[in-house]
């Protein structure tokens, strides 16, 4: 039923895409009907939440012209979360007709290839994260169930074709961009939007509040462990497998008793995590906005995910447990990064002994002694273009676009 439906979606769009790009007739852009999607419509957030959020702000009119594409299937969880965000079913006849005429897309992922846009609509790629791991055209070898190697790179280069303008962190992810996407338009050097909260709620008052919305609770110490998913970790095609590299009996042996531990596991196997026992102080975060998660975290414990390079702007602790290193380096994905202790925000341990060792040392001193210049230098790096106001430069460019003639 599923099939039937997408394939007639592809034959409307189709027609419409001939209509629009063949020039049979001139259909126009509405000048003020922005679409906005994140992570293929699979939730509201990230960049594009925060992009939606300033242009509401900046101009309220635009309330009723601003849409979230969102998957049927979150369809009614994000209309009860949202309430107040004109959300569109994807891939159904209406999203179609919307899509085609909108002024713009602000969107974090990509778009099918099936779907072209409309000669007058902008494309704002403002993606998702500072790449540590190889993206794109950059990858030499693909474990992707049902993609080759070939598919995948055409598809970037292809997309990014696509994008009038895209949002790069720092320098350093705009270099990789540039090769990875093959992409040759417009950069914006602003950071990402999606971190100006990190700079506007970064207060005892915001944390307390945060703490008691995302976790029910406000416990005095909250660690947060966010790894990055395994590609080639799967039992069927788009069923991945996830265990924890470390005990959770022994975890809470070595914190304080009023420490709460966060994961922050991929969407794909967050069904998959064992924490039989420890519900009251184990909470799985895999649909909360992560900036938020953010701001209540004293300790963030990661491998190889992106998370490090946002949560390096609150210049705070972090654990580094990359138990699979070799693997995930030399024959999975490969890194772009000098992934090497001595370039790391803080320590980085490779089995479960030296973890438990560098755990209880935090809970004691409540930092880790030795990784302040390398924290101040990897800021530096990574960090340098954030400063609260990403969303707001974004905005100006939307609502200057719908001023225009």
């Amino acid at each position: 039923m599923k099939s039937n439906l997408i394939a007639f979606i592809k034959l409307i769009a189709r027609y419409i895409l001939i209509v629009i790009n063949d020039g049979f007739i001139c259909m126009r852009v509405k000048k003020r009907l922005v679409l906005f999607e994140s992570f293929n419509g699979k939730d509201v957030s990230d960049n594009p939440l925060a992009i939606y959020k300033k242009v509401i702000e900046d101009n309220p009119d635009m309330k009723n012209s601003c849409y979230f594409s969102v998957k049927p299937s979150a369809f009614r969880r994000l209309s009860q979360e949202y309430p107040k965000i004109r959300l569109l079913k994807r891939f159904t006849p209406l999203w179609v007709w919307y899509s085609a005429r909108a002024s713009f897309w602000v969107m974090n992922s990509r778009m099918p290839q099936w779907w072209k846009k409309n000669k007058g609509t902008t494309y704002i790629q403002t993606w998702h994260g500072t790449p540590l791991k190889r993206l794109g055209v950059d990858i030499s070898h693909v474990e992707i169930p049902g993609n080759t190697t070939q598919q995948y790179h055409q598809q970037f280069i292809d997309e990014a074709d696509r994008w009038d303008y895209l949002i790069a962190p720092n320098a350093y992810s705009k270099t990789i961009f540039q090769s990875a996407f093959g992409f040759h338009h417009h950069f914006l050097d602003i950071g990402y939007p999606r971190n100006d909260i990190l700079y506007h709620e970064n207060n005892l008052k915001s944390i307390d509040l945060l703490k008691k919305q995302l976790l029910g609770t406000s416990p005095e110490h909250v660690i947060m462990y966010a790894p990055t998913w395994r590609d080639d970790d799967y039992q069927k095609q788009g069923v991945y497998k996830f265990e924890l590299p470390f005990s959770l009996k022994k975890f809470f042996e070595v914190v304080d008793s009023n420490t709460m531990l966060i994961i922050r596991p991929h969407y794909l196997v967050k069904d998959h995590i064992n924490i039989s026992g420890f519900e009251d102080r184990v909470k799985i975060c895999a649909e909360q906005d992560i900036n938020q998660l953010y701001l209540i975290t004293d300790l963030l414990i990661t491998d190889y995910s992106s998370v490090m390079f946002d949560f390096a702007n609150l210049k705070r602790s972090m654990l580094f447990f990359p138990y699979d290193l070799d693997h995930y380096r030399d024959e999975l994905r490969g890194f772009y990064f000098e992934y090497q202790p001595q370039n790391l925000p803080g320590p980085m341990v490779s089995d479960a002994t030296r973890f438990y060792s560098e755990l209880a040392l935090f809970n004691t001193t409540r930092r880790f002694t030795g990784y302040e210049k390398n924290l101040e230098d990897f800021n530096t790096k990574f960090c340098a273009w954030e400063n609260g106001t990403a969303s707001q430069k974004v905005s100006e460019i939307i609502l200057k676009g719908m001023s225009k003639d």
